[in-house]
């Protein structure tokens, strides 16, 4: 009997739009493979009786931002016994959380930039660090609401006052690291090879990550092959240090002015990295001889309670 799976996609966040795109991806995955019954899912506040309506075998999470990243949703798959694919409760709830998952990937020795939590409010009074730095929300993904505050900006962005401001009272404001963006995905217990990426525009913004030429990705990165090996390294160590399972992916930045390793930061682990046509994961793996389909095939096998 083929196993039905449930694809979660869409939801309510700043990352709806390329949810819906990642499950369509997903879906049609799924379809072409055959031996799966599949449902598309557009998830909403009604999600938990959607789901005991359906009664699916496994749901495949494509959700990006929250519920879906966030610890929330997998709760609720625990409660209604559905397994699931990527991390469990407490590390997408960690990781979601830029602030703790920053102290458990430094006490894993995983080196992170430095920087604090703030009010939104207070980081746009004054500038609170030396030019340039960063401020991004604590819990928002794809580089939704992130401000880059370089030299010659006078003042903070003023636009963290405004009355439709949408990612949380709370910010991380971060010394910005010069040069490279590298990542490097994780699956199971293998990590990927490592992509640089070469936005079109000055920053790795939400429409250079999923706009078609949007940014450039070398693959393999064209850094040194210790820098490589090191990537690989503290992304399966960011992986480990915040439990988490199934495929996820470390973004790092690269100061190769620095002397051997010590220009290499690691920013954030996503636990539910995109599956568009232009994303990350779905390239390295295709590079490492993992299809699509395989790579698709192999979260929804994956799946589980208790994660």
């Amino acid at each position: 009997m083929s196993k039905h799976v449930a694809v979660l996609m869409g939801g309510w966040s700043a990352e709806r739009e390329v949810s819906l795109r990642s499950g369509k991806a997903c879906a049609d995955a799924l379809d072409k493979l055959g031996g799966y019954r599949v449902s598309r899912v557009d998830v909403d506040r009604e999600i938990a009786a959607t789901l005991r309506a359906l009664k699916p075998d496994v749901a495949l999470n494509v959700l990006h931002g929250r519920p879906g990243e966030d610890g929330t949703l997998q709760g609720m798959l625990e409660i209604l016994g559905i397994p699931y694919s990527h991390s469990g409760v407490l590390a997408s709830a960690a990781a979601m959380q830029k602030d703790i998952a920053k102290t458990l990937l430094k006490a894993a020795h995983v080196p992170v930039p430095g920087g604090h939590i703030v009010s939104r409010m207070e980081a746009a009074k004054a500038h609170l660090l030396p030019r340039p730095y960063v401020i991004k929300p604590v819990a928002e993904g794809s580089s939704v609401g992130v401000f880059i505050v370089r030299e010659d900006h006078k003042h903070p962005p003023q636009e963290l006052t405004r009355a439709d401001w949408k990612f949380g009272d709370m910010v991380l404001v971060e010394p910005f690291i010069a040069g490279k963006e590298l990542t490097c995905a994780v699956m199971g217990d293998q990590a990927f090879g490592v992509i640089e990426i070469v936005p079109a525009t000055k920053f790795y913004d939400y429409e250079a990550k999923y706009a078609p030429g949007g940014s450039k990705h070398l693959l393999p990165a064209p850094i040194a092959p210790d820098v490589t090996k090191e990537c690989q390294r503290l992304s399966l160590a960011a992986h480990r240090a915040l439990g988490c399972r199934g495929v996820t992916r470390s973004d790092f930045r690269y100061d190769d002015s620095r002397a051997g390793l010590a220009g290499l930061f690691c920013l954030e682990v996503n636990t539910q990295p995109g599956m568009t046509s232009t994303s990350l994961v779905p390239e390295m793996a295709a590079h490492a001889g993992v299809s699509f389909e395989a790579l698709v095939r192999w979260m929804v096998e994956d799946a589980s309670l208790d994660r």
